[in-house]
């Protein structure tokens, strides 16, 4: 048993949607979790970029003496978590599992939708996972640029405005089941919904949390302990993760933090 706390980046809040389920799933388990406010949103950065301010915060979570590395966020999974785990071969990397394969599996029309950033829209990964198993589907790709800001802040009439806008090819294609590939889109279930009344939507925060349990089991590093703490750091402004945290957990503790 290891009571060391699970470390979680994200760009900004959008990973507390899976800290969530994390803390549902595995209450026993600390966490230690940071947000690069100040630099977000990341979907809008060159991939060098992302893993620099990416290895900031890792090396800030290795000085807690984490456990493991939970990737909260899409974008830095698709550009960043194979150099992560080669530079840092004996910390545990777990990324966000795209759930393409799900969303094909839910499909009865075979239309499907993906909905994320451009950078993880554009990237390898999730084209080499569309190409490898919905070679019979109609897929429809949409990445947003300005989404993320705007739930950051959050700014809700610019949100509405905004999912009009890119979620309209998603409705004129009819697609029955839509994939969220943002782990900030969770946060906005409720208007996503809203606009596609019909349409199965998903998101990967189970199919994370599960993951994490089975590496932590593999491992034998699962928590034993009934005092759980809670973590949160920003290296913006406190006022969204504030937020956000206060409907999570009342124990959590925020601080605001520089990672030059």
């Amino acid at each position: 048993m290891n009571n060391k706390p699970i470390g979680i980046i994200d760009s900004g809040i959008g990973g507390l949607s899976i800290a969530s389920v994390l803390i549902k799933k595995l209450p026993k388990e600390s966490i230690v979790y940071i947000a690069d406010s100040k630099n977000c949103p990341y979907g809008q950065k060159s991939a060098e970029e992302i893993y620099k301010l990416t290895k900031k915060m890792v090396d800030y979570l290795l000085s807690k003496n984490i456990k493991l590395l939970l990737i909260a966020c899409n974008t830095i999974t698709v550009t960043s978590i194979e150099k992560l785990r080669k530079y840092y071969p004996n910390l545990p990397v777990v990324g966000i599992v795209p759930v393409v394969k799900t969303a094909i599996n839910n499909s009865k029309s075979g239309k499907i939708g993906i909905f994320s950033t451009k950078v993880t829209a554009k990237s390898k990964y999730q084209k080499k996972l569309i190409n490898e198993f919905a070679k019979e589907n109609t897929v429809i790709s949409i990445g947003s640029d300005n989404l993320v800001e705007k739930i950051e802040n959050p700014d809700f009439v610019s949100i509405d405005k905004i999912l009009e806008k890119e979620l309209k090819p998603f409705i004129e294609k009819k697609v029955d089941v839509l994939a969220l590939g943002c782990s900030h889109f969770p946060l906005i279930y409720s208007k996503i919904k809203k606009k596609l009344p019909n349409v199965l939507i998903l998101d990967s925060a189970g199919a994370v949390v599960r993951q994490v349990e089975r590496i932590l089991n593999n491992n034998k590093i699962l928590s034993n302990s009934n005092k759980a703490r809670y973590n949160f750091y920003t290296t913006g402004g406190l006022n969204a993760i504030g937020f956000h945290v206060d409907k999570l957990t009342k124990s959590g503790k925020i601080e605001k933090i520089s990672l030059l």
